[in-house]
This record gives C-alpha cells, sequence and structure tokens, in this order.
C-alpha cells in the first residue's frame, strides 16, 4: 500500500471482511451492546482465529474489533478504564498475532463512530446532538490509546455524517499512525444526507488520511462515491460494502437479501478503488474471491486511476 496518498500504480490491497460475521459463524452470540468487542476479554483466542481466516483467503489488513469499543461502554458493563485500554491495545495485538502466524499482514485500528458505542443503530443516522468538540473528546482517548499498540493504520469506518469526520479528523491529531475515512451512505449522500462532495472535502489536502470512501453501505453505493471522493481529494479509494442486508436496531438483526456479489469488485476497481473488502455479513469464502479478483488486475493496466 502506499501510505503517501498517491494512487497513480500504487497496488490494490484486499481488505478482511465482516469480523463479527465470521465470529458468528464461529457459534458465538454476539447481541449484546459491546457486539464483538465483548470477545477482547471473553474469547482472545476467536478473535485471532477470525482474523487469520480472513487472511488465509487473502485479505492483506485486518481491521481491528475495537470498532464498538469504548471507555464509558465498557465502563457500563462494569470495566474499569484501565481495563479498557488494555483491550484496546489488546485488539491490535491479536489481529497481529494472526498476521504473523500466516506469514505477514497490516493492522487498521478500527475506530467506529459514537453511534456504535449507542447500539441504537444511530451510526446510521448521525447527527448525535454533540458538539464538535465533545465528539473529539469521546474519540480521542481511544485513538490514543489504539496507537499506543502500534497499527498500521487507523480505520476511521462507519461515519455518518460530516460533523463526525471533522470530529474523528481533531481527534487524529494526537497520534501519529496515517488513516482512512470511510463513510456509510445511502441514496449517494451521507447517512445525516450531506453531499459526498462536502463529505469527501474535509480530508481533502490531509497528508495523514491516506484513502477515503466507504463502507457498511449497500454495494451499488459504491462507484459513485468512489467516483466523488477520487474526484474531489485525489486520493486512494476505499470501498468495502455490507452484503447488502439492512440493519434493524430495535430488532438487532439483520434484514432483506444480500445484493453482494465479488464480481462488483472490477467496477470499484475501475472507478478508482485502491483498497477493496467488505464488511457485515462478507464472509471469507467472498473475500477469497476479491483476492482472486484484484490479482487479476495486478496484471492488467484496465484501471481507473
Amino acid at each position: 500500500m502506499d501510505e503517501t496518498g498517491d494512487a497513480g500504480g500504487a497496488p490494490l490491497v484486499v481488505l478482511d471482511g465482516g469480523l463479527a460475521t465470521e465470529l458468528e459463524a464461529r457459534g458465538h452470540d454476539l447481541s449484546g451492546s459491546l457486539w464483538s468487542a465483548r470477545m477482547l476479554a471473553d474469547a482472545p483466542d476467536e478473535i485471532v482465529a477470525a482474523h487469520e481466516a480472513f487472511f488465509r483467503a487473502g485479505a492483506t489488513v485486518a481491521i481491528t474489533a475495537s470498532y464498538q469499543a469504548s471507555v464509558p461502554g465498557f465502563a457500563a458493563h462494569g470495566l474499569p478504564e484501565s481495563e479498557t485500554r488494555r483491550l484496546l491495545r489488546r485488539s491490535v495485538e491479536l489481529a497481529r498475532q494472526a498476521a504473523e502466524r500466516v506469514g505477514g499482514g497490516r493492522v487498521a485500528a478500527s475506530v467506529g463512530p459514537y453511534g456504535a458505542y449507542l447500539a441504537d443503530g444511530s451510526e446510521y443516522r448521525g447527527r448525535y446532538g454533540l458538539t464538535a468538540r465533545e465528539l473529539t473528546a469521546f474519540h480521542r482517548p481511544r485513538m490514543e490509546t489504539l496507537a499506543e499498540a502500534r497499527p498500521d493504520l487507523i480505520a476511521l469506518e462507519t461515519v455518518p455524517d460530516v460533523d463526525e469526520a471533522a470530529a474523528l479528523l481533531a481527534a487524529l491529531d494526537a497520534v501519529d499512525v496515517p488513516a482512512w475515512l470511510s463513510y456509510t451512505v445511502a441514496g449517494g449522500r451521507t447517512r445525516a444526507g450531506q453531499p459526498l462532495e462536502e463529505a469527501f472535502a474535509v480530508a481533502a489536502g490531509d497528508d495523514r488520511v491516506v484513502g477515503v470512501g466507504v463502507n457498511c453501505c449497500a454495494p451499488d453505493e459504491v462507484v459513485h462515491a468512489v467516483e466523488v471522493a477520487r474526484a474531489i481529494t485525489g486520493k486512494p479509494a476505499v470501498a468495502y460494502p455490507n452484503s447488502g442486508h439492512g440493519w434493524d436496531a430495535t430488532a438487532r438483526q439483520w434484514t432483506g437479501r444480500a445484493t453482494f456479489s465479488p464480481a462488483q469488485v472490477s467496477e470499484w476497481i475501475r472507478a478508482g478503488a485502491q483498497f477493496v473488502g467488505g464488511c457485515c455479513r462478507v464472509c471469507p469464502a467472498e473475500i477469497a474471491e476479491i483476492a482472486k479478483i484484484v490479482q487479476e488486475f495486478g496484471t492488467s493496466p484496465d484501471r481507473g486511476d
């Protein structure tokens, strides 16, 4: 991966898929408010195994189990701040262990939105009623703690609105780790309804941000978003949508049908995506198919750079 932000001629990067999906497939109940973050304390070896499954499928970057992890979130379950910080660092260490088992791979520390801590589906709405300063104060401590474990990247992911993106970038000032910024979108706009041009503009010219794009959105949102991201920022584009199912926050279950097909990845790459993978409900088998497509593009000049 070219961490200078220059997409021209840089290699394609295969991200992993739905970590929680793989943990559920391995028989774990993730129905609580901590989601897969609970496994950092309860079954760390299973997290390593899930990361390893994606690496062996062809992923070259693992995204850590810290998406839903935060000091107030763990505090609600009785954990002191010191233990929360230890578990945040552990999320990076576990992904690194999986990478070592397969002979190498990179680790992206997941920093999910404030709505993930609320565990009520509000990461798909945004606009929580908090000030930018309050959002930055929420994100900065866990970002600093994750950085202590020396991840290769920070994944600022599933961001629902421009306000939170700006707060996350402000929190990024506290660490010396490159990051990507990816929104969750619907109807060609952020989940809060803002134009994608406005959304991606917050990262334009920010050298700390090595990629911009979308994740945990419907697959058919990707091409347009990637094209806008590239046009506005000139940075490598990031694309890892979910399976196409919808999330029912009240019932805490996925609804609808899958619309994700690894064959779509060719379109994302031609549109300018450099980092490609899957999010919720995307399993190692599908990442293996994506890896094959990426390998084919590695020998083909037919890309959207």
